[in-house]
């Protein structure tokens, strides 16, 4: 769980550096500093547990760091749904990571516009012109498209190659 969420961190670091709009940008930033801090606290409080051994007070405190780390993470994908809508810059053509961040929030954003377009087409209108919630599909998120990523991997080699560094997309949250 706490490389996961450094996993996240990174990702969003890399999408806060090529967001075009500054708040969402600071936004992002601030919820990857958090996640950062909750995951290392995980972390901590795991290497107690391990050494301290068994106790219903250590197992509650660790089961509270997950939890907030699972929070903390689903801040960060917020924000990162709004620094894709906002717009992202196109990242160097080196990077392998922020080309493959970018590709996958390039899918997620073409998800979410497909969608947005077959709702604008079947629209389901009440009187007044608000739109029904019975039966509407909710809206594509980044949660949604991370949970997506383990069956897509079955391509992946359960040895990597040891020189080659994990990126971020290579991670399973």
């Amino acid at each position: 769980m706490v490389s996961d969420g450094q996993v996240v961190v990174k990702f969003g670091n890399i999408l806060a550096k090529h967001c075009l709009d500054q708040r969402c940008s600071t936004e992002l930033l601030r919820a990857t500093e958090h996640t950062q801090s909750v995951s290392s606290q995980l972390g901590i409080v795991a290497r107690v547990k391990a050494v301290t051994g068994e106790s219903k007070a250590s197992s509650e405190l660790l089961l509270s760091n997950v939890q907030n780390l699972i929070q903390a993470v689903q801040h960060v994908l917020r924000a990162a749904e709004a620094a894709c809508v906002k717009g992202l810059g196109q990242p160097p053509a080196d990077p392998e990571e922020e080309e493959e961040v970018a590709a996958f929030c390039q899918q997620w954003r073409k998800n979410l516009t497909q969608h947005r377009a077959k709702e604008a087409l079947n629209s389901d209108r009440d009187e007044l012109g608000l739109r029904k919630t019975r039966g509407a599909k909710a809206e594509p998120t980044l949660m949604s498209l991370v949970q997506e990523q383990p069956s897509r991997s079955r391509n992946i080699p359960k040895h990597p190659n040891p020189r080659k560094a994990p990126t971020v997309m290579d991670r399973h949250l």
